[in-house]
């Protein structure tokens, strides 16, 4: 399948997985302003898609959302195909995005560095 092709259909089920959390789980007790989906990365023969789901919160909060994720994925996949049509149905596989909590802390250790200014060069020279 063409890569152009591919990058849609990643950029479709992400837009469609991230309404479809509102619809299925919002009666849930997930906490779905600290749910982001950061990446959907489909196969190339459209039979499967990782879900990468950055939470914010502790590691058992983290583990908790995503816990309820899988859990409800068959309702999750079921909503968003009421909307895209392929000829394959991905199985969603939700797995944690760990790479803005790695931001954020080294965001936080730059931060924490004592670096002292630069020198200021001599604009006459």
């Amino acid at each position: 399948m063409n890569v152009d092709r591919i990058k849609r259909v990643n950029e479709l089920l992400h837009r469609e997985i991230g309404e479809a959390l509102y619809h299925v789980l919002r009666d849930d007790e997930v906490d779905l302003s600290v749910v982001m989906i950061s990446h959907v990365i489909t196969h190339r023969d459209l039979r499967q898609a990782r879900v990468l789901v950055s939470v914010r919160g502790t590691e058992e909060e983290q583990q908790r959302v995503l816990k309820r994720l899988r859990r409800h994925r068959a309702d999750l996949q079921a909503e968003v195909m009421k909307k895209v049509v392929l000829k394959y149905t991905p199985r969603l596989q939700f797995e944690l995005d760990r790479s803005v909590a790695q931001g954020d802390h080294i965001l936080d250790v730059l931060s924490a560095l004592d670096v002292p200014p630069a020198p200021e060069e001599d604009a006459e020279a």
